[in-house]
């Protein structure tokens, strides 16, 4: 019993260990050890509650999931905060004696974080006005894809390809967004369709009509339209426009899948599918006997 009672005592001493002083408080390894306990089970109760607030007390309400989540997520900061200044006191830091440094170390970190500060604002401007949402199909700058996660410093889109892209969240609010779904996923394509001279365009018009009304990703209403473009180079070029709201995300497998159509029905119908023609004048030059003697 004595030497487990000599062993406890030796831990006490250990941690009793002076480690830094901050102002008139004397930091010791218990301190810092029960000040990490105490920051742990802070969190672990600030993401359960973040949880209740947002499925259960909000989910009551008529607000939107997306304003639900900002609202928690200020809650949650401001939880945050304020716990970890009582954590401070608790464990018997003076908080007069850390004013200076908190001073300094908030200007260079005010320097420092611009752009996270930024991003954290544009965060919470997009989680409650909603230019953009989660299963959004978007284009902003080189990048399209649909939104798969929208956080308080960044945003992911996912690609067509597969590749999730990180998006900082300062760049939907100072850049020109694209959303093809804000208000629903219903969108129009228009496929350009070249043919020969000799076509008749009231038959061309029928036959792409009749494609696009095949194709059961094509909607009914609003209804396919075909437009007389323009005479081209060496074609009549048509536009062949159609609604769908299950290809929003992908428009080139639409597209693949129409053209394949025309093809098919061009080559059975004996429309002629034109290719660029130039004409070409050959000039007879002068023989070398005529040059020397004109």
């Amino acid at each position: 019993m004595k030497g487990i009672e000599t062993f406890f005592q030796s831990i006490i001493k250990f941690l009793s260990v002076p480690v830094f002083s901050v102002g008139t408080s004397t930091i010791t390894l218990w301190t810092l050890s029960y000040l990490l306990v105490l920051i742990a089970v802070l969190y672990y109760i600030i993401k359960k509650l973040n949880k209740i607030i947002v499925y259960k007390v909000l989910a009551k309400s008529k607000i939107d999931l997306g304003v639900r989540v900002a609202v928690s997520t200020i809650i949650r900061y401001v939880i945050l905060t304020i716990g970890f200044i009582i954590i401070i006191q608790t464990v018997g830091i003076n908080l007069s004696s850390l004013t200076v440094l908190l001073g300094a170390l908030g200007i260079g970190i005010g320097f420092g974080l611009q752009n996270v500060t930024n991003n954290f604002v544009s965060g919470l401007i997009i989680l409650f006005e909603r230019p953009i949402k989660v299963g959004d199909r978007i284009e902003i700058g080189k990048v399209t894809g649909d939104v798969t996660k929208i956080s308080m410093r960044a945003s992911t889109v996912l690609t067509n390809d597969n590749i999730s892209i990180i998006v900082p969240n300062s760049e939907f609010i100072s850049s020109t967004v694209i959303n093809w779904s804000h208000t629903d996923k219903t969108v129009r394509f228009s496929f350009p369709v070249g043919v020969s001279y000799k076509e008749d365009p009231e038959n061309i018009k029928n036959i792409l009509l009749a494609i696009a009304e095949e194709n059961p990703d094509v909607l009914s209403e609003p209804k396919p339209a075909v437009l007389f473009k323009e005479y081209g180079d060496s074609a009549l070029m048509f536009n062949l426009s159609v609604w769908t709201n299950t290809y929003s995300d992908k428009p080139a497998v639409l597209k693949s899948q129409l053209y394949f159509e025309i093809f098919k029905k061009f080559k059975e119908t004996g429309v002629e599918i034109p290719y660029p023609q130039r004409d070409l004048y050959i000039k007879e030059m002068p023989s070398k006997e005529k040059i020397l003697n004109p």
